[in-house]
């Protein structure tokens, strides 16, 4: 049995210190408990609370209609929506899913669910994606056979999408974009895009996620594998899992859906307002954040260099800041033996990218505090 020291320790283990800061790094805020209630008391009348239920539903119907019409699947998690889509394409078990080494975690744990070996690759500088062309010059190094491509849209920035169809149709190979952060600015195509509902994200649900497809055949698939390997029976007829959505998340999303409008204004003001303070500060944001696109993280380029000093600094002011990356999939202790190509660009950004506070609610003022600090610190 657990001893009450130990809870103490756990606890503060998974808890973020950085969060005790006068200016927390994320604030989620999800909807209020009287705009779930109507939807909570549906399902006390319907008694039915997971399996595909009316709220589910209505919930990936009221999505499809904000994404630009892409027919979606909802899912517990990104990460196993991810797997799903992987899964549902066929690649072989034990074959290579090249990734950048730019992303977090969860693209590596998805590959490995799936039964794929993760590969990591670098990106390109400018947009920090990897580039279908790229991916193509690559394919002639790969250490072992390749089964799948999994692109990843950086904290939300946008992605040429439609070119990665092409890639797929080219080559033959399955690909399943991490489009975890991209709520705002995913726009349609046949390869499937997965995004992540989770608490610190943009349309959060607390957790959760959705897989956009305009291939209606691959998104039934993919359903299926999120199922169970259930279709229209009660026989498992794939390897799958179970990855479907509650009836209570779906709640939380119908009523976060009804707020979107607001909640898009609200971090379009945070980030208009770190473009407009930014600047003096001599750092780099990503291009049409806070203008044309919304995220809920805030990623600046430093100088070389500056990184650190930057944190240290901003931390004395009580200003927290996060590496929502680290310092790359390949230098986690759990992926640190699977194969990598050379990653120079993904070890600069390790070594210059930082988030800053960005929530709903954040007031100027803090903003500006923010930015008059990282100009005193980086240069």
């Amino acid at each position: 049995m657990m001893s009450p020291e130990s809870k103490v320790r756990l606890h503060y283990a998974y808890t973020d210190r950085a969060s005790t800061m006068d200016v927390p790094v994320a604030k989620p805020s999800l909807p209020r408990a009287e705009s779930i209630l109507p939807f909570l008391q549906e399902i006390d009348a319907n008694r039915w609370y997971s399996n595909f239920g009316p709220l589910n539903e209505r919930f990936q119907l009221e999505l499809s209609a904000t994404l630009h019409g892409i027919p979606v699947v909802c899912c517990s998690s990104a990460t196993l929506g991810l797997a799903a889509a992987l899964m549902a394409q066929g690649a072989p078990r034990g074959s290579l899913c090249a990734m950048p080494a730019w992303s977090f975690v969860a693209s590596a744990h998805a590959a490995l669910i799936a039964g794929l070996v993760p590969w990591f690759v670098d990106v390109d500088a400018g947009s920090q994606q990897l580039l279908p062309a790229a991916m193509e010059s690559h394919l002639a190094a790969a250490p072992a056979a390749v089964g799948a491509v999994m692109p990843v849209m950086p904290f939300g920035q946008p992605m040429d999408i439609p070119a990665w169809d092409r890639f797929r149709d080219d080559t033959g190979l399955a690909v399943a974009i991490d489009a975890a952060a991209a709520f705002d600015t995913l726009r349609g195509s046949r390869v499937p895009a997965v995004v992540s509902l989770h608490a610190t994200k943009v349309l959060g649900i607390g957790e959760g996620g959705l897989v956009a497809s305009g291939d209606e055949d691959l998104l039934q698939r993919i359903g299926r594998i999120l199922n169970f390997g259930f279709l229209g029976s009660r026989e498992a007829t794939v390897v799958a899992l179970n990855g479907k959505l509650s009836e209570y998340a779906a709640a939380v999303g119908l009523a976060a859906l009804a707020q979107w409008p607001t909640i898009r204004a609200d971090f379009l003001r945070v980030g208009a307002a770190y473009v407009r303070h930014l600047p003096a500060a001599g750092v780099t944001l990503g291009a049409g954040f806070g203008t044309e696109w919304t995220s809920s993280t805030c990623i600046v380029g430093l100088r070389p260099g500056t990184l650190q000093a930057t944190v240290q600094r901003l931390a004395g002011a009580g200003i927290a800041t996060r590496q929502w990356w680290g310092s790359g999939l390949h230098r986690n202790a759990a992926f640190a033996d699977f194969p990598r190509l050379s990653l120079t660009v993904t070890e600069m950004l390790a070594a210059t990218q930082l988030g800053l506070p960005c929530w709903r609610d954040l007031p100027e003022e803090a903003i500006r505090r923010v930015c008059a600090l990282i100009a005193v610190s980086d240069h």
